[in-house]
């Protein structure tokens, strides 16, 4: 049925366990709580992998031995460096902007700048090194916005650090110490891919559509700033800070539940057990109590049990969101990065997924049913009030 009334049709909002394609790169238990990247579980991945090895495991569909390693590592930290272009439009974007819209921006002018050759541009290769460009950039690109518009020098990118490291550095201007770094770069790794979700699906749908990798990961940019995906850990240190302290939980939280208010960074779409992510980086929040923030992790600590005494037979678990935030406050980051730094991570899934997809391409052109009315007269302007 393709018209009448919503309540006569069948269809599924919001395309709600639609499979709209097959992949490789992601699985999903979400009854059991577990979540692999090609085969490995996360908890492996984040043990003993890093954000760079993970990087080329989803895009190339192996763990690479130690020369391809340090050949892609080499090639990402070639990319990372700005272009003088660059760095003069960062320098003159407003600068109360929303750092995804500058970064969003950024992506495009690198679609610009730096074109694949003519011959190179429809390639699997050529497809793949833009990718490899875009995720190798992205860093430098977040902490020189925000360098500048704090009014601080854009510094380029440290060779002798990693991923995770040099974007403390651009950021800080200083070099991380070692458990900082590590933090981050478990974070980038349990964000880097998780299936179907919506800023991944809208890549799918840019690429489809035979566009090149610079419009498909500046669509997934764009849907991964909404609230309803990337924001959530803003709003989960929102909350904490609100609460204040360990000793205000309680009230604070019973009362929450009372007015049935959504209690930040628990419940999943996907997961309705615990969220394998978040049980990895809440050990990691816990080394980084003693910091200037530490307080947010014993809150938030706390936060868990109550929520867990009240609602985990329900099925409502923390999420990844829940310890992201404040692990990343407790590193020095602004509230206002931590969706640009999960599009540093995602990137990855990302890339991986357009590449699989384009090997494979149908573009996407799902249908609507129509609701309203029918045989309706014209009415000519003059007649209308």
């Amino acid at each position: 049925m393709l018209k009448g009334k919503e309540e006569e049709i069948e269809f599924s909002k919001g395309l709600a366990g639609i499979i709209a394609a097959t992949s490789e790169l992601t699985f999903i238990d979400g009854q059991e709580g577990f979540l692999i990247y090609r085969g490995i579980p996360i908890e492996s991945m984040a043990e003993n992998s890093t954000f760079e090895e993970t990087t080329y495991f989803l895009i190339f569909g192996k763990l690479p031995n130690k020369g391809e390693l340090d050949d892609f590592t080499n090639e990402i930290k070639e990319y990372r460096k700005l272009t003088s272009k660059e760095i003069d439009w960062i320098k003159n974007f407003p600068k109360e902007g929303h750092p995804m819209d500058a970064l969003r921006i950024c992506v495009s002018y690198m679609g610009m700048e730096e074109p694949p050759p003519p011959g190179e541009k429809e390639t699997i290769e050529g497809f793949t090194k833009c990718g490899k460009k875009i995720i190798a950039r992205l860093p430098s690109l977040v902490a020189a916005f925000d360098r500048a518009r704090n009014g601080r020098e854009i510094l380029q990118p440290d060779d002798t650090l990693n991923h995770a490291a040099n974007f403390l550095y651009m950021l800080h201007g200083k070099k991380p110490d070692e458990q900082s770094a590590k933090v981050l770069d478990v974070a980038l790794i349990l964000h880097a891919d998780h299936g179907m979700n919506a800023s991944t699906f809208s890549t799918y749908v840019t690429s489809s559509t035979l566009s090149d990798m610079y419009n498909s990961i500046a669509t997934g940019i764009g849907t991964l700033k909404g609230p309803l995906h990337g924001g959530a850990n803003e709003r989960v240190v929102a909350m904490l800070k609100e609460i204040g302290s360990t000793e205000a939980v309680e009230e604070f939280m019973m009362k929450a539940l009372e007015e049935k208010k959504k209690i930040m960074g628990f419940g999943h779409r996907v997961y309705k057990a615990y969220d394998p992510r978040a049980k990895i980086l809440k050990e990691y929040a816990k080394k980084l109590t003693g910091r200037e923030d530490s307080v947010l992790v014993d809150t938030a600590i706390k936060v868990e049990e109550v929520m867990m005494r009240e609602l985990s037979e329900k099925g409502i678990y923390p999420n990844v969101d829940f310890y992201s935030g404040f692990a990343y406050k407790a590193i020095g980051i602004p509230t206002d990065l931590f969706t640009p730094i999960f599009a540093m991570s995602r990137v990855s899934g990302w890339v991986g997924h357009v590449i699989e997809y384009r090997a494979k391409n149908r573009i996407f052109r799902p249908r609507a049913a129509y609701i309203g009315p029918e045989n309706v007269k014209y009415t000519p302007i003059e007649e209308r009030n």
